[in-house]
């Protein structure tokens, strides 16, 4: 993929981030976990179209994006329900997300996710250095370190 070429890919970032800051906290990490969950999907897609020694990486990477949503969800014993009104009020959300992959090549489609993945990483982070709470700082900071092994193994797989 030439350099100018990856220069003018979409940002999965750039989509959710003027969405996610409409709302509280709380609610942009679960609107967050929802797109982690979409991600998911993503892996387990691209998973169908490569050979099996990549397949197991990125079902690996499907894991780890669902494990992130999970880690989140349960930080909120109401995360169902707000995710649910948040996504009643973004109707085409779902489908400004995906419309970002629809008709590239796999490999553009990695690098958009694997600048997504890094994105999100910065994003957990963020998050972890304002919470006070130790254990929820703790969470954060797991789910910025899953952020990272999912870009890591996509850069892998782009560098050959």
């Amino acid at each position: 993929m030439s350099a100018t070429h990856s220069n003018d890919l979409p940002s999965i970032a750039g989509i959710l981030a003027p969405v996610v800051t409409r709302f509280p906290r709380q609610q942009q990490k679960l609107l967050i976990a929802w797109a982690e969950r979409q991600a998911a999907r993503m892996y387990q897609s691209w998973a169908e179209h490569v050979s099996d020694p990549e397949r197991a990486g990125f079902l690996g990477c499907a894991a780890r994006e669902e494990d992130i949503a999970a880690r989140i969800e349960a930080l909120d014993p109401d995360a169902a329900a707000i995710q649910r009104q948040l996504l009643a009020e973004l109707p085409d959300l779902e489908e400004q997300v995906r419309a970002v992959y629809v008709g590239r090549p796999l490999e553009e489609q990695w690098e958009i996710q694997r600048r997504g993945e890094r994105a999100g990483k910065k994003t957990w982070e963020t998050f972890a250095t304002a919470e006070n709470d130790a254990t929820v700082k703790a969470v954060l900071l797991a789910c910025a370190a899953l952020e990272d092994e999912n870009a890591s193994f996509l850069q892998g797989i782009l560098a050959r």
